[in-house]
């Protein structure tokens, strides 16, 4: 008879320094694996301290409260069901380790340490963390399973040794950030795993917003064929059984579900929804404000606020002075009352004419400019934050990636607000994910299945309306040409030559090189938002805000971009040859 062994994958949303609340998750976990007949149960890296956990690795209080949660755990599933491995801190003769941990029987069975230790984009674990040696499997019930933690996996070196030391499956347990490219990117790396060593691999991961992260899930197994035996649903919980038969020595998963994983503008808003939704629950706010101006970025914010969390616990606030057309008015009301939220209209009429008369003797003589237009945004700021502070729930921020690249947003005013869940989405991503939502109800979503973002804010010229006929381009390009360029420099840091050549003006290429880089102070300032692209602005991109370098039109000779598009390898979901 053909050996048989069962791994459950607890693809789950840990909280960070909640110990005691991952160590109950972790139970609850493993009681579900046990009645579904698992032999050991996974989780995802770091998840008894959630990650990352950042500099609380450094406090020695820190490392010692996860080893007694972690013991505490062992103890607590002593009368049967499945092992368990799991991810923790572990601290050993005054150094910390990103680990994972075997528990059996009602003890820590065997400790294996993170080796290749991440230290770029997001990732400084080289900061808190030494790295491990490479390791050999755990012996898990008579399988012999490597346990490579994320990044292993990313390099030859830690598969090889897996490998070479004896181990017959490796289960990969994961804390990788949602970005764009990342799906495709995981399913490379496995592919080319697997095709070195010959083994099958599990690949776990977490799902859940950390801070400016989110986490997708969409765990998966391979054969050792790279044929696709399971995929896990991406943005949610799950804790999925998969079977494994030896054959001829080999292990081989049993075809398990295979989940539909979301996709381009699906996956976006997936990520803005799971991002905003943990960083108001887990920062514990009874909900949000923001302010609903009726233009197209507030109502997206909207949409997902009320997605996130529900239509109760959102509020929205029209803030118009004498700019304010009577357009944005009703846009901002029908957006309002299709979306089923609190809405009030606060005018700043008042306020705005309380700040000129203060300083009417200070600005004599002087023509009105932007002081004034920053003036109204910045009522229309101190207001909400009052709203804020009076309700307890958590304020809201709008503004996308193409505006705050080039700066065109107002310090202490519309930048106000604990979080921004469409930080890291340019303009023309804005209006994608508008018309997708309109079209679909985001899995997970707790709004009403209609359209929610009227079409006229769609379809209007953007305005700031901080003045008489004001648009968007009277002192920006065309987005579909700023978004472009602010690509090219962004995500790629490709030289200007290489830019003007896609057909841009040299002159406005110039011109967005610079707002981009006299922006920076603001950016530093801005709220946390949700990670979307490669490049996010803050961990992934790290400019000084006093930078006096500006590139030339004539790069020299052989410069080319940074940063290059990698090249991706699938396999195929019906088990066949990797395409």
């Amino acid at each position: 008879m053909p050996r048989t062994f069962k791994i459950a994958l607890a693809q789950l949303n840990p909280v960070v320094g909640d110990i005691a609340g991952n160590v109950e998750k972790a139970k609850r976990a493993h009681a579900e694996a046990a009645q579904l007949g698992a032999d050991v149960i996974v989780f995802p890296e770091l998840f008894i301290t959630g990650y990352p956990p950042e500099d609380l690795v450094l406090k020695p209080a820190f490392a010692a409260a996860a080893r007694q949660g972690l013991e505490a755990l062992a103890r607590d599933v002593a009368n049967g069901g499945p092992a368990l491995i799991v991810g923790t801190v572990w601290a050993e003769e005054g150094r910390a380790y990103n680990s994972v941990a075997l528990l059996d029987e009602g003890a820590i069975q065997a400790v294996r340490y993170k080796v290749d230790l991440p230290n770029y984009g997001v990732f400084d674990e080289k900061r808190v963390f030494h790295a491990g040696p490479l390791p050999g499997p755990m012996n898990v019930r008579g399988v012999r399973i490597g346990v490579p933690i994320c990044e292993d996996i990313w390099q030859e070196d830690v598969i090889e040794c897996l490998q070479e030391s004896g181990a017959e499956i490796i289960v990969s347990p994961n804390g990788s950030p949602f970005d764009r490219l990342k799906p495709d990117l995981r399913l490379n790396v496995a592919v080319a795993r697997i095709t070195e060593s010959g083994l099958p691999l599990a690949y776990l991961n977490q799902v859940g917003g950390q801070d400016e992260l989110v986490f997708d899930g969409a765990s998966f197994v391979l054969n050792s064929d790279a044929s696709l035996a399971v995929q896990l649903p991406a943005w949610e919980e799950v804790v999925v059984v998969t079977e494994w038969e030896q054959q001829d020595g080999v292990w081989w998963c049993k075809p398990g579900p295979k989940a539909v994983v979301e996709e381009d503008a699906a996956a976006a808003y997936q990520a803005c929804m799971l991002g905003l939704r943990d960083y108001v629950d887990k920062n514990g706010f009874p909900g949000v404000v923001l302010g609903l101006s009726g233009g197209i970025d507030s109502a997206l914010v909207a949409a997902l606020c009320v997605d996130a969390l529900g239509p109760e616990r959102v509020s929205c606030y029209m803030l118009p002075y004498r700019y304010t057309s009577n357009e944005s008015l009703s846009d901002a009301a029908e957006c309002a009352a299709a979306l089923g939220v609190r809405y009030e209209v606060l005018p700043i009429e008042a306020p705005v004419a309380g700040f000129m008369s203060a300083l009417e003797r200070t600005f004599a003589g002087r023509e009105p400019d932007t002081t004034e237009e920053n003036i109204q945004s910045r009522v229309r700021g101190t207001m909400l934050m009052a709203i804020s502070n009076a309700s307890g729930s958590m304020l809201v921020t709008t503004g996308n990636k193409s505006e705050m690249s080039v700066g065109y947003a107002t310090l202490y005013g519309d930048m106000n607000g604990g979080f921004n869940p469409i930080k890291d989405l340019y303009k023309l991503q804005v209006y994608r994910l508008a018309r997708w939502r309109n079209a679909h109800v985001p899995k997970g979503g707790k709004g009403p299945a209609r359209i929610v973002i009227p079409e006229n804010i769609l379809t209007r010229v953007p305005s700031a309306e901080l003045r008489p006929n004001q648009t968007d381009q009277d002192s920006l390009p065309p987005y579909e040409v700023l978004d472009d360029i602010l690509e090219c420099l962004v995500e790629h840091e490709m030289p200007l030559p290489e830019i003007v050549a896609r057909g841009h003006d040299p002159a406005t290429v110039k011109r967005v090189e610079r707002m981009l880089y006299l922006a920076e102070y603001k950016r530093r300032q801005s709220a946390p938002g949700v990670k979307i692209t490669t490049r996010s602005f803050g961990r992934d991109r790290r400019y000084p805000i006093t930078n006096k370098f500006r590139e030339s039109l004539e790069a020299p000779a052989g410069t080319q971009s940074a940063i290059s598009a990698p090249r991706i390898v699938r396999p195929r979901a019906d088990g066949g040859e990797v395409s």
